[in-house]
């Protein structure tokens, strides 16, 4: 496991616009009903994280060596800024924190699924700009717990996070891994949260980061804000359909890591129902490409990550998914940027790229006369 893997569960940060990102999951989910959101919103769990919006001074301690017989700890000092997507269904969670060995910068969006009634817990850090497999659990009794398996030092291990000690003003992260089956535990990670109650003290708890921009960090930076949107979609990819249905509605982008990751939030009306979804675009340094993580309301988990990059104002990204039980291409496409408009186009092609057929296309129109500079 990658060392920035222990930070989610302290974060529980860290993403679509449905339109706007590479609908990777709309291949799977092209034929979910929206009209059974309905039915779903108001389902037990749905608001477990709503005490923790808002920001947090943090104090983390960590394990540097797990389940090696190491007892050498480094402390960390930082801020953790949650913010509430979806009215409290989702969330999106930002840490910084410096200490001996370091500074760390990540995120993570944070997701419910009305099915199971379970959150899952995607993180990234900035390193790397890329979302980890979620960590999967629920809130019990005012106590939260959340599983997932990975690997460390070459071996399959357990991951378990706790959260704990839940007041209005503060609580307590714990992760722990296990690597006999969960017969037993080794605390590696924790962070107490304490809430920042004025601006004064936010200010002097933040964390400023100077490393260099790497080249398309800030490609995505023209959509920060508010848009009217225009979505037009084909009801039945690769069948020779040609039904086409029009929704039209609001997408708002948010900007993270001063632009080296935004959260975008989408909601659409049309003759189909309501359209929510969210996405998490994440730039990595290292391969200067962009990965788009997208989720909607009604599945509450993040589908596999289309990745690409922007390249003479062009931006085009790329995933393989299973659609109607064949794996097809799947292609999202940005053109005719401008600061007040945008076109975005996703196209399915099952044979190999020779050819595309458009299923969704969608035009951004910018909400405001000037853009949203504010984030």
């Amino acid at each position: 496991m990658r060392a920035p893997k222990q930070f989610r569960v302290c974060l529980l940060i860290c993403s679509l616009i449905v339109a706007l990102q590479p609908l990777q999951g709309l291949a799977q989910q092209t034929s979910s009903k929206s009209n059974t959101r309905s039915t779903t919103a108001e389902r037990e769990g749905q608001h477990d994280f709503d005490f923790e919006i808002g920001t947090w001074k943090t104090h983390l301690s960590r394990r540097l060596h797990p389940l090696t017989g190491s007892t050498t700890w480094v402390e960390y000092e930082g801020t953790t800024v949650v913010r509430k997507v979806w009215n409290g269904r989702a969330n999106l969670v930002e840490l910084e924190v410096d200490g001996p060995a370091g500074h760390i910068e990540g995120l993570s969006v944070r997701l419910y699924n009305p099915q199971s009634h379970q959150w899952s817990l995607n993180f990234a850090n900035s390193n790397d700009g890329t979302l980890d497999p979620p960590t999967i659990g629920e809130f019990n009794d005012g106590r939260g717990e959340f599983f997932d398996q990975e690997t460390l030092n070459g071996r399959a291990i357990y991951v378990r996070f706790v959260i704990s000690d839940i007041t209005a003003n503060s609580c307590r992260f714990e992760q722990a891994f296990s690597d006999d089956g969960g017969k037993t535990w080794e605390v590696n990670w924790i962070a107490t949260d304490t809430r920042v109650t004025n601006a004064s003290e936010a200010s002097g708890t933040s964390v400023q980061h100077t490393s260099e921009e790497r080249d398309g960090s800030h490609d995505f930076d023209f959509e920060i804000g508010t848009w009217r949107v225009h979505i037009r979609r084909l009801l039945h990819p690769l069948s020779g359909s040609a039904n086409w249905i029009e929704l039209d509605g609001t997408s708002v982008i948010q900007k993270v890591w001063n632009g080296r990751a935004n959260l975008v939030e989408l909601e659409a009306d049309g003759p189909t129902g309501h359209l929510e979804g969210l996405s998490v675009r994440l730039y990595n340094p290292q391969s200067r490409q962009w990965s788009i993580n997208w989720a909607t309301s009604d599945g509450g988990t993040l589908g596999q990550p289309t990745i690409g990059e922007f390249k003479s104002g062009r931006g085009e990204f790329f995933d393989q998914e299973p659609f109607n039980g064949r794996a097809i291409l799947v292609r999202l496409v940005f053109s005719d940027i401008t600061l007040n408009s945008c076109h975005v186009e996703q196209a399915y092609s099952d044979d190999g790229g020779r050819t595309w057929e458009a299923n969704f296309l969608e035009t951004i129109t910018r909400a405001k006369d000037k853009p949203d500079t504010a984030q």
